[in-house]
């Protein structure tokens, strides 16, 4: 028996069972090609981070990447690296934290809304979701830092874009497509990622008490500044309890504007956005780097909801929505924060029903936003729209998924029902 021979067999000895581990790309192939020929539906999982965002669906067996795993290469000077879809996050920003890189995009740890503990996920994971953190407005989304991808679609074809270089304009963007498709297109086998420098050092502004109509002009001010801001935060007064700055509890509500670069400009920009902004001296203070630290990384890893029970929505809207937005909210029994200098709003639901979500998902929609529901009750689940979609978005994603994945087999149902 010749070794590919050999290899088929066992995977279909291990077909037999309901969750797969494959180690190569080839037995992820083999069985999403026996998948195909059976019509056997397949969820795709690997560390579970985010398993809990999205419809729930029924599926015959599951493929957990959790094996297919490694740093491929990695290049410091040419700003990339290539890894296994498995490959966890905490491992490759180990790796990056050697030449002081980083992914800019900062992805969002979301074990602390789940679990209550950090759980970063896989690689494959955060390109499939497309979740990115504080920085986005700055950098640009996960898509965006994508250059390359290898992936097995609904048929157990290898299909692949891109490559290892910034500039990189072969072809149609499949990366674009794939990232932020839920693992319903493809299995992601193989990605390229652009990496950056980080900072020399980074600082944050913190402005005391504000309304939320002054915060978001203070926070529009901020972003179209010549000090180029990398993070714009908004904290109501009911998360005080959650930052402590100088060994003191903060009192009231908060912006925090982020400023990173360069040790000789960091402080002068901010001295140059107070002035800008017209602040008093007892009106700010400014956070050195590693409590700057603490603060962005609780607000990117959403620890203010840490394990919370309740009902959590993400709606991203244009800046000059914002306001308007959650003025029509107000008589909904909600708590939310905002990030990207405004343009996103974490809202947390203290009640729940299909009809306030309803309500939710069309005032989004006048505000020319989306709506993705992020943490419900299961039992809600499966009549509760988790993403926003308008008909003619729906026909297009429903043709885009027949070509991927003709049989419907890859995480059926996860978005949308039918897809």
């Amino acid at each position: 028996m010749s070794m590919e021979e050999k290899q088929n067999s066992q995977t279909f000895q291990d077909f037999n069972q309901s969750v797969l581990k494959p180690s190569t790309r080839e037995e992820i192939s083999e069985i999403i090609k026996l998948s195909y020929k059976k019509s056997v539906p397949l969820e795709i999982t690997c560390l579970n981070s985010k398993k809990k965002i999205g419809r729930n669906f029924q599926t015959e067996k599951t493929i957990d990447l959790s094996k297919y795993s490694g740093i491929i290469e990695y290049k410091p000077e040419e700003l990339y690296i290539k890894v296994k879809s498995g490959t966890p996050i905490e491992e490759i920003v180990k790796e990056l934290d050697k030449n002081n890189q980083q992914l800019a995009f900062e992805p969002t740890d979301f074990g602390y809304l789940f679990s209550g503990k950090s759980n970063w996920g896989s690689i494959g994971g955060v390109v499939s979701c497309n979740f990115s953190g504080p920085r986005r407005f700055k950098v640009g989304s996960v898509r965006d830092h994508l250059l390359g991808f290898q992936g097995i679609n609904g048929k157990g074809e290898t299909i692949k874009s891109g490559g290892t270089v910034v500039k990189n304009v072969t072809g149609y963007d499949l990366c674009k497509l794939l990232s932020g498709s839920f693992g319903t297109l493809t299995v992601l086998t193989e990605l390229s990622i652009k990496v950056l420098p980080k900072p020399e050092t980074s600082k944050t502004l913190i402005i005391n008490n504000p309304h939320v109509k002054k915060a978001l002009e203070y926070l529009g001010k901020s972003l179209s500044s010549s000090v180029d801001p990398s993070g714009g935060v908004f904290y109501p007064e009911s998360f005080e309890k959650y930052f402590t700055f100088n060994d003191l509890t903060h009192q009231g509500a908060l912006i925090g504007i982020r400023i990173e670069g360069p040790f000789v400009s960091v402080d002068q920009r901010i001295k140059r956005l107070c002035k800008e902004l017209d602040l008093l001296v007892n009106e700010y203070s400014v956070l050195d780097v590693e409590q700057s630290n603490i603060f962005w990384n609780k607000t990117r890893n959403l620890e203010v909801f840490s394990n919370t029970k309740k009902n959590l929505v993400r709606i991203v809207v244009p800046m000059s929505e914002t306001l308007n937005l959650l003025q029509k909210l107000k008589n909904m029994d909600f708590s939310y924060f905002l990030d990207w200098g405004g343009s996103l709003i974490w809202l947390e639901l203290n009640d729940i029903s299909i009809k306030i979500l309803n309500e939710i998902r069309e005032i989004t929609k006048q505000h020319k936003g989306y709506f993705t529901l992020i943490k419900v009750e299961e039992d809600m689940k499966a009549s509760a729209d988790i993403f926003t979609i308008d008909p003619i978005k729906y026909k297009i994603s429903e043709k885009i998924k027949k070509s991927f994945d003709p049989k419907r087999i890859l995480n059926p149902g996860k978005m949308y029902t039918g897809i």
